[in-house]
């Protein structure tokens, strides 16, 4: 998963343009990201990847580079599926 398509997916969620988001951006500091955009986000995400992200992944989760890199990680399971 590239960090484009991430990038992209997050801009709409939170409204943002995908120009002013990095690796880096911190979903929570930077984005402002309640709980229930959490949820949303996660959805939006499962539902353009087919990666599901369990709760307790999402906990260690605060940056776009985060998304990316557990997605990476974990394309691999849903591939051998």
């Amino acid at each position: 998963m590239d960090f484009e398509t991430i990038a992209q997916i997050v801009a709409e969620q939170f409204d943002r343009d995908v120009e002013e988001l990095t690796e880096d951006t911190d979903i929570i500091d930077d984005l402002g990201c309640s709980s229930l955009d959490a949820v949303e986000l996660i959805v939006a995400i499962e539902s353009a990847t087919d990666i599901r992200i369990p709760d307790e992944a999402v906990d260690s989760i605060r940056t776009i580079g985060d998304i990316v890199t557990y997605l990476n990680e974990h394309a691999e399971e849903t591939d051998e599926d």
